[in-house]
């Protein structure tokens, strides 16, 4: 269970995941602020889509590969 968390937390420091935090966070400061201006919105859109993507593409290639194993 200790390992588990080391390695999550290991994952949240990756330079993806932190670009992602810091951009939520400054999101939501500029949101809350009332000052989110569409060019930040469409770069940060992209950002999010990109980093969900990713981690989508990531669990889609191990189910695939965990079906194409047992067959």
């Amino acid at each position: 269970m200790k390992e588990k968390l080391v390695k999550r937390a290991a994952n949240l420091l990756s330079v993806k995941s932190l670009v992602t935090l810091v951009l939520t966070a400054v999101f939501s400061y500029l949101a809350v602020a009332g000052r989110i201006d569409q060019d930040f919105m469409t770069i940060y859109a992209v950002i999010i889509a990109f980093y969900f993507g990713t981690q989508s593409q990531k669990v889609q290639d191990l189910v695939d590969g965990d079906t194409d194993g047992n067959s």
